[in-house]
């Protein structure tokens, strides 16, 4: 009888089959970037903050378009807070992905493809801003510490034509320090 592990080793959290191990690709890694429809945006925002602290934002807004005849399945949000020159102040941090939400003044930005040969632009309009998000659905919420963080999502997060994906990650300081933050997402359309 052999002794094969009851849970995939590469991911381990799949069951696979009492006599071989089972391997799993992630949907995005293949057929979405070879038809061109992997994209990525970034944002960030850094501030001096002065002796009573504050905090400071980083907002993306991925907008699916009634009729775009497209789903959005986010892939990753990536991102980082860093704080520098801090005298004695207490840190607190967090990643907010919403359903829906707005940013104030929003600034129009063209995603990344992420094959790099194409010339195929996304179907969702995209905004930044660092500006906190209002309204909205919040799903997931994740307290951060300095340093990077990855939440891989692996296209479990539909976005349908007709409705939006509002990602912010939010930094803040009790007294006076140079604080930055920033955010990617990275998603793909079929």
């Amino acid at each position: 009888m052999p002794n094969n592990p009851i849970f995939d080793r590469y991911y381990g959290a799949s069951a696979n089959s009492y006599t071989q191990p089972g391997l799993e690709i992630p949907a995005q890694s293949g057929t979405s970037k070879q038809a061109a429809g992997s994209f990525s945006i970034s944002a960030s925002n850094s501030l001096s903050l002065g002796l009573l602290g504050g905090s400071v934002n980083s907002s993306i807004r991925i907008a699916n378009p009634s009729g775009s005849g497209k789903t959005i399945y986010l892939g990753q949000i990536i991102g980082y807070t860093s704080i520098s020159l801090s005298l004695l102040s207490s840190f607190s941090a967090q990643v907010t992905v919403y359903s829906g939400g707005t940013i104030a003044a929003p600034t129009a930005v063209t995603p990344v493809n992420l094959n790099l040969g194409s010339g195929t632009a996304a179907a969702a309009s995209v905004t930044t801003s660092i500006n906190a998000v209002t309204g909205g659905s919040s799903f997931i919420l994740y307290p951060l510490q300095p340093g990077p963080f990855s939440f891989t999502v692996g296209g479990g997060v539909a976005v349908p034509a007709g409705q939006t994906l509002t990602v912010n990650v939010v930094g803040s300081l009790s007294v006076l320090g140079l604080l930055g933050v920033g955010v990617e997402v990275i998603w793909w359309e079929t």
